[in-house]
């Protein structure tokens, strides 16, 4: 918790120590370039008449540092005219000299630059974009914009902001002066916290209302464990029993399965010496085919050779062929390549003759041209005399037309600027006539506004009076509450001595355990009666007592429910009550403003009556009229005539045209020189063409066709011995058949004489093996199968051996659930223990929520705050009123079911008593807001541990009459010592000469300037 001493450290961080060194304005608002230096200046009054630009002079502050301002877009700070607005504020802070630059283009996003002070001038120290740099900033001053002008910038028009904010609000604006929203983040961490507990709690609980449901099954499950193993040691006995006989019966089977398999055996090899037999039967048969084919071929030995022979010679024919057609082919080729090249000369002469004829052609027609254009010399020359003078004239006229350009703009620009002279006029004309009309409305509504106040008043009257039968309503029920509190404690009371004395009728039922309550010797049997019989007195006598009093109870329950009922009706009955207030005070505003509409009114038909007099005899802007008729006077002197100068003009553009026909003249005498040096050249190029011929190139042609007969190549022939050599290739094939028979015979008898032994082998083998098969049968035929048996018996052992894996199953799982129902129990133990501590966190965390909620740290840091506050405001109020107002800060207020409602309210007192602000005069209205603003202030400054504060106060002295001016006058020397620099802003005269420095703002065509005097 935080008492009165510290909470001057809580208040250090937030203190607004930045102290202005200079501001410079471009563009901004009415201001076109403005430099403002903050050095020298302490307490300063900012003087000018309405709409000079005094408000904007500081409103450029906050626009440049926070970005906001009183206008509606953000275009509107950037002058009329112009197309960019910069402001840059330098300031004093922590030790550091900052300054800030905002720039803005019409139409374009704005751009923030954020530079420190150090040994070689301005560092930046802007941040990646707008957003981030703001940001850099607020972080830097610790002061946002709202609490900016809530607390250190008493703005034109919001000087009652604070008052006028709710209850709500106004704590929200201390808090923030406060820093209490780190109170907040932490409030909201304790919630979150509470929360995350809260959420593992109810997991937990659900788990060990299972956890207990699962434990209930523990003794039924080691019943059914014990019953298996029994049962399992039974089964175990007469499974051994199976066991061995079925071993003696596989004994048997498999001395009878041995012999069955080799039956089987021999019956494989017999079936394989059957398959060899046939395999080489099959075998001998090819072999002795194929010895036979081998035979018949080396039998047809002379005529396979003879025709073999044939074809080496046919091949050789080939070979002969094939070389003359090379040759033939390559002479061929040359021909062809030769009468490409005489076909190519012979075209590329025809172009080239065809080329130097076009030639010729193209030069006698450019001949006859220029022949044509030099015939118009003489005239071309004459018209080019014409066209030099001419131009002379024209650089006369244009030096003329020099002389008088200025004169003729300067005539341009005052008929402009008498034209705006005369739109202002009717423009003021209008606005006059609208307003007057608006006013003329608000005037005769003035009986109406007066008639409707008397009944808002009677309404006001009514509505106090339920409110006192609400108060009284209210107390009412605070003491049938008090009453039943008493009632409840007096139960609680009764009903403990009732357990006690149920406790000790229970001792005396048993005589072992039966005590004197005093000296603690047991009691004999008469002793103890009479004891029991007082204590079932007592007994019944609390019962009774514990019914009268839920009776009663009950009773005291329904008339608080109806006084409930009926305060609720009176609740909403006054919920109009703070609209009527507001309503009475718009009521009285408006009837104020209405006394003061008729001088006004006059003032606007006077200067509508001078308007329309100027406008009808045109007296206006005689200055501007006076010096029209000068330029004008002297451009007449100066006898110059566009008209003239335009003909001029246009003469000298038609006989442009000479100056190039002028220059082809010359250009086509050129020409024709050349013409007459290129035709000899071209004449004499194109009869050499003419004479040439091909006469070498034909000799050769026909030397190559003399090689292609001597050559003597004859396609046909030629394709007439491969026919015959295709056909040949077959005796190639039986000749490589022959040579391959001649090789093979001798083995393939050797391999008949080696089947036909095998053969003969293998028989003998299968007559053996056939016996031996015999022998075996009749040995199989005497033993007995025993499958069926062996099969029957094993099924039992299997289906024994089944039923005791599922009893070993059955026990393992048994087994699993008392082990997993042991492991159930100690999770049982840690689990609550960690429902004990999350329960235990919860609680703490919830408690820590409440404490640095808005109804805990902060509320109290509020509550020691406001008696200074109170004490700060009432200190400056008693100043400016002679001690005649006085302010109370309340907290908290009744709400429904005696429930304290934090509020803010502010109660102000005078002779009169207590009243509500909205019934106070314009004047006491402004004193109020003035005092508790400079108290906020002022706190700030004392508990920033620094005297360098700044404090703007903008307009709101026009309701203080001369000596509440003075008041106010008093009460901001008073403060002085605790700022760095003060500044008021306002119109009236008689207030700005109580400054020793001012500065006067002053506004005309170019804009708004400023003068400093000290």
């Amino acid at each position: 918790m935080c008492d009165r001493t510290s909470l001057c450290d809580c208040l250090a961080p937030i203190g607004l120590a930045m102290i202005p060194k200079l501001l410079i304005l471009k563009n901004f608002l009415s201001y076109k370039e403005v430099t403002l230096s903050f050095d020298g200046l302490h307490v300063a009054c900012v003087c000018g008449a309405n709409g000079a630009g005094k408000s904007s002079l500081l409103e450029a502050i906050a626009w440049c540092v926070w970005g906001q301002s009183r206008v509606s877009a953000e275009d509107d700070v950037v002058r009329q005219g112009a197309k960019e607005v910069q402001v840059s504020f330098s300031f004093a802070h922590g030790g550091q000299v900052y300054r800030v630059i905002r720039t803005r283009q019409r139409g374009q996003n704005s751009s923030l630059e954020f530079q420190i002070e150090t040994e070689t001038g301005y560092r930046s120290i802007t941040q990646k974009g707008v957003r981030s740099t703001q940001q850099f900033i607020l972080a830097q001053i610790k002061i946002d914009y709202e609490t900016f002008v809530n607390a250190a910038y008493l703005r034109q028009g919001r000087a009652d902001e604070f008052m006028l904010k709710r209850p709500s609000d106004r704590k929200q604006v201390l808090a923030e002066l406060l820093n209490l929203s780190r109170y907040d983040t932490l409030a909201e961490q304790a919630k979150e916290q509470s929360r995350t507990y809260k959420a593992q709690v109810q997991p937990i609980e659900a788990l060990l209302t299972r956890i207990e449901a699962q434990l209930k099954e523990k003794e039924a499950v080691s019943i059914a464990f014990d019953t298996l193993q029994s049962a399992l040691e039974e089964q175990a006995k007469a499974q051994q029993q199976n066991q061995e006989t079925l071993k003696v019966l596989k004994t048997q089977q498999q001395a009878r399965i041995q012999q069955q398999q080799q039956l089987a055996l021999k019956q494989q090899r017999q079936e394989h010496q059957q398959s060899v037999l046939r395999r080489a039967k099959e075998e001998l048969s090819a072999a002795r085919e194929q010895l036979s084919h081998s035979q018949h071929i080396i039998d047809q030995t002379d005529i396979i050779q003879r025709r073999h022979q044939q074809t080496v010679q046919l091949k050789e024919k080939e070979e002969q062929f094939g070389e003359r057609f090379e040759l033939y082919q390559a002479a061929q080729h040359q021909r062809m390549t030769l009468q490409q090249t005489i076909a190519q000369q012979t075209q590329q002469r025809t172009v080239k003759i065809a080329q130097l004829e076009g030639q010729l052609t193209h030069l006698q027609s450019q001949e006859h041209s220029f022949q044509a254009l030099i015939s118009r010399r003489e005239e071309i020359f004459a018209k080019q005399t014409q066209l030099r003078e001419a131009r002379k004239q024209l650089r006369q006229f244009d030096k003329m037309e020099a002389m008088s350009a200025p004169l003729r703009q300067r005539v341009r620009q005052i008929e402009g600027q008498i034209g705006k002279a005369h739109t202002r006029l009717l423009t003021r004309l209008e606005e006059l006539g609208n307003n007057h009309a608006q006013m003329s409305t608000q005037h005769r509504q003035a009986p109406q506004l007066v008639q409707k106040a008397e009944e808002v008043a009677h309404r006001i009257a009514y509505l106090e009076q339920r409110r006192e039968y609400q108060e009284a309503l209210r107390q009412k029920g605070l003491e049938r509450r008090s009453f039943m509190e008493r009632l409840q404690a007096d139960q609680k009371n009764h009903s403990m001595a009732l357990s006690r004395l149920e406790q000790t009728l229970s001792l005396l039922e048993t005589p072992d355990k039966a005590h004197c309550p005093l000296c603690e010797q047991t009691l004999g049997g008469k002793q103890r009666q009479v004891l029991r019989d007082r204590t079932l007195k007592e007994r019944d006598d609390i019962q009774n007592q514990i019914w009268a009093i839920r009776e009663q109870l009950a009773v005291s329950e329904r008339e608080i429910q109806v006084l409930r009922q009926e305060y609720r009706i009176l609740e909403e009955e006054l919920a109009k009550y703070a609209p009527i207030l507001e309503e009475r005070g718009l009521l009285k505003a408006k009837i104020a403003s209405a006394d003061s509409l008729q001088h006004r009114l006059q003032e606007m038909s006077a200067e509508r009556a001078q308007l329309e007099r100027c406008l009808q005899e045109d007296d206006y802007a005689q200055t501007l009229k006076e010096e029209l008729k000068q330029v004008e006077q002297r451009l007449a002197e100066m006898a110059y005539d566009d008209r003239n100068h335009a003909l001029l003009r246009s003469q000298v553009d038609r006989l442009r045209w000479s100056e190039l026909k002028y220059a082809e003249v010359k250009q086509a005498e050129r020409q024709i020189k050349q013409i007459e040096r290129q035709r000899p050249q071209l004449e004499a190029e194109l009869e050499a063409l003419q004479r040439e011929d091909t006469d070498g190139l034909t000799e050769k042609l026909s030397e190559i066709d003399r090689q292609i007969e001597a050559i003597d190549y004859s396609l046909d022939q030629h394709n007439w011995v491969r026919s015959q050599l295709k056909t040949a290739r077959e005796w190639e094939i039986q000749h490589q058949k022959l040579q391959q028979a001649q090789q093979e015979i001798a083995a393939q008898q050797e391999k008949v004489e080696h089947l036909a032994s095998i053969q003969k082998e293998t028989t003998t083998q299968a007559k053996a093996l056939c016996e031996q098969i015999a022998h075996l049968e009749q040995q199989l035929a005497k033993t007995n199968d025993l499958t069926e048996e062996i099969a029957d018996l094993a099924e039992t052992i299997e289906k024994s051996g089944v039923w005791r894996e599922h009893n070993l199953s059955q026990i393992g799982r048994l087994q699993q659930q008392l082990t997993q129902l042991e492991t159930i129990e100690q999770q049982r133990e840690q689990q609550q223990q960690q429902l004990q501590d999350l329960k235990h966190k919860h609680k703490v965390y919830k408690t820590l929520a409440e404490a640095f909620g808005r109804n805990g740290i902060q509320a109290l840091m509020i509550e020691n705050l406001l008696p200074q506050l109170e004490s700060e405001t009432n200190q400056i109020l008693g100043k400016l009123s002679n001690h005649q107002l006085h302010v109370q800060f309340v907290t908290q207020r009744s709400g429904r079911n005696k429930k304290k409602i934090d509020t803010l309210d502010i109660l102000i007192a005078d002779a009169r008593g207590t009243r509500p602000y909205e019934t106070y005069s314009g004047g006491e209205a402004f004193r109020v807001n003035f005092s508790i603003r400079l108290a906020i202030a002022r706190l700030l400054a004392l508990r920033s541990g620094t005297a360098l504060q700044m404090l703007i106060v903008d307009e709101g002295f026009g309701t203080q009459d001369k000596e509440g001016c003075d008041r106010l006058i008093a009460a901001i020397e008073a403060i002085a010592p605790d700022f760095a620099c003060i500044l008021t802003i306002t119109h009236m005269p008689h207030f700005r000469e109580a400054f020793q420095t001012r500065i006067d703002v002053s506004k005309d065509n170019e804009g708004s300037h400023i003068a400093i005097y000290a």
